[in-house]
Order: structure tokens, then C-alpha cells, then sequence
């Protein structure tokens, strides 16, 4: 069985191609900087180089022919037909309250997933357009969407609720969901392997930061707090989404702006952020050069994102009554030694303290233990592997189905 997995993020898509009798990756790769300039394919076949492709990549479809093109490529491709893929497991962020583990793709499946377009603007939409694409290229194939929200249905009702009448939350499921969960969950996981201790043992804070970012409490193996909330807009500012805001400064930014709800939310979501900070990038490889170049505003988006990740840290701190590690996860938690060591900065009251060595030579791809000798809580860095978790429950249910 070879199951392919997707991973449709809101700039970028990411794929493998297993071997499920071995769980071995035939391939696997990247497309980044989607709908931004100098859009690039990075495709990996088992046991070769990397090949890298240079392309204007304008949206997700495009993206998705790219990666197709490159499974069946004669040069590099891996599998001669697309036939040979058994099934494809989708990664999806938002399903509500409908969804809480994975499901197999059908008309319904589809119908709740565009109804959570308001409230996963960012997300949704590709994860829909991946869908839609792969259904067209590869009809006959079964399809699983595995969900974000899932591991973080064990949050108590008093962390997910917000402060609203109670009728909201029964009329429309208003409340905090949590997302990155599948993330989170794997990466929580071997940080106990990497501790040699039960992961139902130990306290641990995750931080998935990419383009988009979110926090989450794990105390005993359970989601119990993520700064995510009703929909990713919610927790620290990220890419082009603003983050936690005064509620009260959307309606000011309508009036004054003359914007329609629709309007505003895509603002929030798409104009914000470091990138709307910075006007220089949403990329935080982009603001680090710029900062080091004296650029003041990319300099501010920096601190701006360390300043309220270091919060989340010691807030869940305090929810666990303890720490015993803080694990790095996503594109800019595995690979920026900067964003690390400002997060990390100052926090020594916690037991949280840096090897400045150990954090620098840390590399893409690899786990890490990048704490000082002497520091009582371990920060590590271990590289997510939401596609291996998404081919696991994609092949269990379509074997059970």
C-alpha cells in the first residue's frame, strides 16, 4: 500500500509518499512561497538528490500539479503511474464540532468543510482546493482528512470556553478548538522518548511556529490549553494573521477603514501580522536579514513575536503547576537558532536557559537538545511529522472501511 499524505499550509504545501509495509518515505517535498515571489518545488526522491525547481507558483492548484508531475517524472519520479497511490490522507484545520478524529472524504465530509471556510479563511480554502485537485487527477482513489482540532479536544471546558452568553456556544459552537494538533501530539511524543520518561509523566509545552504559530499545554499526554482558538486568527501574532487583538478595535477598524465583515476578516487574516508590521515580508527569514540589515520594523515584528510566544510559556507554566520541557517544532521553531534564543532569552526563573553553541549548530531536520548543562527545564527541538500520523489513520480506516 502507498498512501500519499498532503499537507496544504497557507503558503506552502508539503508531501510524502509512503510505503506503508515499511512506513518508509519513497518521497517526499515542498512547495513554498506559494502566491509570494520566487516560488520554489523541492522534491526528494528515496536515496537521491534533492531536485529543486524554480516557478511561479500563483495558487494551491498549481502547487498540487507540481507535486503530481514530480511523483511520475522519469527522471525523478518514484512511482510510474498515479494509480500506484492506494489513498491520499489530507491534512484539514477545521472541521467544528462535527469532526473529532479522522474521517473518509465523501459529499458530506466536503459540505462541512466548506462551512468552515469563516472560520478557517486562511486554511480551509486550500485544504479544499488540495482536495478538490486530487479528487479530479486521481478520481478513483479513496481520500481521508485527518484534523488539526482533534488531539486538542481533551481541553477542559473551562480553557475552551469563551467569555460570551451561553447561548452562543450552544447555537453555534462558538468556542476555542485549538489547532496544529496532530503536530503537537507526535512532537510531545518524542520529546518523552528523547526525556526516557512516559509521556503520561511529564509536563511539556510545544511550540509550533511557522507561518502560522500556536502553543500547547501537555500535561500527562493531554492537550490541555492552545493559543489557538475559534479559528487560527486567535494566540500569537504569525504571519499575516494579527493574532490575540481587543475585540473592540475590529468594529473601530471597520468604520474607519469602511470595511464589510468579509472585508475585515481577511484583513485580520491576511494583512497583519509581522508582515503588516514589518512591510517587509511574512517570511521570517526575510525579517531576520532585514533586522540585521538595521531594518527597525522587522527588528519590532521579531520581538513583538518572541515577547508573546515567552508569555505563553510561562502561562502554561503555571496552568501545569510545572515544566519539564519546551520542545521547537515547525519551520521556524526547527530551523531559526535566532527566534530560539529570543524566545528563550531571560526565562531562567522558569529553569529555561540555552546552550548558545548547541543552539546554533542545531540543523534542519534533526532532533536536538539544545538546553545548558545546569538547566532545570530541557528545551528541545524535534522536526514534526504530521505525514507520518496522517498515513497511519488514512490506512487504518481505509483498510477498516
Amino acid at each position: 500500500m502507498k498512501i500519499l499524505v498532503i499537507n496544504c499550509g497557507s503558503s506552502s504545501l508539503k508531501y510524502q509518499l509512503f510505503n506503508m509495509e515499511d512506513n518508509s518515505v519513497l518521497a517526499k517535498g515542498l512547495v513554498e512561497r506559494i502566491g509570494l515571489e520566487s516560488g520554489m518545488l523541492k522534491h526528494t526522491p528515496q536515496g537521491k538528490e534533492t531536485v529543486k525547481i524554480e516557478e511561479n507558483i500563483p495558487d494551491h492548484k498549481v502547487a498540487v500539479k507540481l507535486m503530481l508531475d514530480a511523483l511520475i517524472n522519469k527522471d525523478y519520479g518514484v512511482i510510474d503511474d498515479l494509480c500506484e497511490i492506494s489513498a491520499v490522507g489530507h491534512r484539514v484545520v477545521h472541521g467544528a464540532e462535527k469532526f473529532s478524529g479522522s474521517v473518509i472524504i465523501n459529499s458530506d465530509v466536503m459540505e462541512v468543510l466548506n462551512e468552515c471556510i469563516e472560520i478557517a479563511p486562511l486554511h480551509n480554502p486550500p485544504n479544499i482546493i488540495g482536495i478538490e485537485a486530487v479528487r479530479e487527477m486521481l478520481p478513483d482513489i479513496p481520500m481521508v482528512g485527518v484534523f488539526d482540532t482533534a488531539f486538542h479536544q481533551t481541553m477542559p471546558k473551562y480553557a475552551y470556553m469563551y467569555g460570551l452568553p451561553y447561548k452562543m456556544y450552544e447555537k453555534y459552537a462558538i468556542r476555542r478548538y485549538g489547532f496544529h494538533g496532530t503536530s503537537h501530539c507526535f512532537v510531545a511524543g518524542e520529546a518523552a522518548k528523547i526525556l526516557g520518561k512516559p509521556l503520561v509523566n511529564l509536563k511539556i509545552i510545544t511550540l509550533h511556529l511557522g507561518n502560522g504559530s500556536s502553543i500547547t499545554a501537555i500535561k500527562n499526554g493531554k492537550s490541555i490549553d492552545n493559543s489557538m482558538g475559534f479559528t487560527p486568527l486567535e494566540g500569537v501574532v504569525m504571519g499575516t494573521r494579527c493574532g490575540s487583538i481587543d475585540p473592540a478595535i475590529v468594529p473601530f477598524i471597520m468604520e474607519k477603514e469602511g470595511l464589510s465583515p468579509d472585508e475585515v476578516n481577511d484583513y485580520l487574516n491576511k494583512e497583519c501580522g509581522v508582515y503588516g508590521i514589518s512591510g517587509v515580508s511574512s517570511d521570517f527569514r526575510d525579517l531576520e536579514e532585514a533586522a540585521d540589515n538595521g531594518n527597525e520594523r522587522a527588528k519590532l515584528a521579531l520581538d513583538m513575536f518572541a515577547y508573546q510566544c515567552k508569555k505563553y510559556i510561562g502561562s502554561y507554566a503555571a496552568a501545569m503547576n510545572g515544566l519539564d520541557a519546551i520542545v521547537f517544532t515547525g519551520g521556524i521553531g526547527e530551523n531559526s537558532n535566532t527566534v530560539r534564543k529570543m524566545i528563550c532569552s531571560e526565562m531562567d526563573y522558569l529553569g529555561i536557559s540555552i546552550d548558545e553553541n548547541k543552539n546554533n549548530t542545531t540543523v534542519r531536520g534533526k532532533q536536538g537538545d539544545i538546553s545548558s548543562d545546569d538547566a532545570k527545564v530541557k528545551t528541545l527541538v524535534v522536526p514534526t511529522n504530521e505525514e507520518l500520523m496522517i498515513a497511519l489513520d488514512t490506512m487504518s480506516l481505509v483498510k477498516n472501511a
